[in-house]
């Protein structure tokens, strides 16, 4: 996995002291691949691994996953709004500014919006039929992946943070 880092065992060893220290209590992961996540889980039982995830970043399903689901791991699911294109669509980008590190992102270059723009139609058009936002349709989809998943939108509107509550009830 391109952004994936390997993390060392010994590290997960110095976290196991502190949990049996009593200083911590759990140990979590974030963008681990499924081989760091056997190899953290063997010295001591790692409890979330935070990952991308979401109808529009799914590559995590293939190993990952299905790892976190042997070992007994919950799933934290960021970004389970597509970073915010399944809200909006291709409309987002124009409202991205310089400062925003998503305009820089390959989803969001222009060669790939026309790709994107259709993948946000389809979201679009099911949300309509279920009589909801595209936003609230893609954190309930990431939702209903199973109760190990517990999705967490970056909300920073509180009309946002509503609409996301909307999507428990679907």
């Amino acid at each position: 996995m391109g952004g994936r880092r390997a993390l060392p065992v010994m590290r997960i060893g110095e976290l196991k002291k502190l949990v049996e220290e009593g200083k911590i209590k759990y140990i979590g992961l974030s963008e681990a691949s499924a081989s760091t996540i056997r190899r953290a889980h063997a010295v001591h039982p790692i409890t979330a691994v935070q990952l991308e995830w979401s109808l529009w970043s799914r590559d995590v399903e293939e190993d990952i996953i299905p790892t976190c689901r042997e070992l007994g791991i919950g799933i934290v699911a960021y970004s389970p709004l597509g970073r915010g294109f399944l809200c909006g669509g291709a409309k987002l980008v124009d409202s991205l500014s310089e400062k925003d590190v998503r305009k820089y992102m390959p989803r969001f270059q222009p060669e790939n919006i026309e790709k994107n723009a259709k993948i946000f139609e389809h979201v679009n058009a099911m949300a309509a039929k279920k009589g909801c936002t595209p936003s609230q349709l893609a954190l309930a989809w990431v939702h209903h992946q199973g109760n190990d998943v517990c999705p967490i939108p970056g909300t920073t509107k509180i009309e946002n943070f509503n609409q996301n509550v909307g999507a428990h009830c679907l």
